[in-house]
């Protein structure tokens, strides 16, 4: 599990679980209090994520909307998009091409 960037932009790689969860959320939650406007997050290098990994995209959203940002998903990689369908969350989050 790796994070890299800065304020307006963070990648994601390796797993997202439970195991890694809290330092995820805790550099998503310092990018989002340290900029302004979008927080990209590239999901390109990410294999897999599970419930808890879900629970932290969800809870940075939230985040973001208190502080006036948007938490912008891009280039999710397809089983992980399939994921977002079927709980509908694709609705909710903002998800770039």
């Amino acid at each position: 599990m790796h994070i890299r960037g800065d304020h307006a932009e963070l990648v994601v790689g390796g797993r997202l679980d439970v195991r890694n969860a809290a330092d995820v959320r805790m550099a998503l939650h310092s990018a989002l209090d340290a900029g302004q406007g979008d927080l990209v997050l590239d999901l390109r290098e990410l294999d897999s994520w599970d419930a808890t990994g879900l629970g932290v995209i969800m809870g940075a959203h939230r985040r973001a909307g208190r502080c006036g940002r948007r938490l912008v998903l891009r280039d999710v990689p397809p089983q992980m998009r399939r994921v977002l369908v079927a709980t509908r969350l694709h609705r909710i989050l903002t998800i770039a091409p």
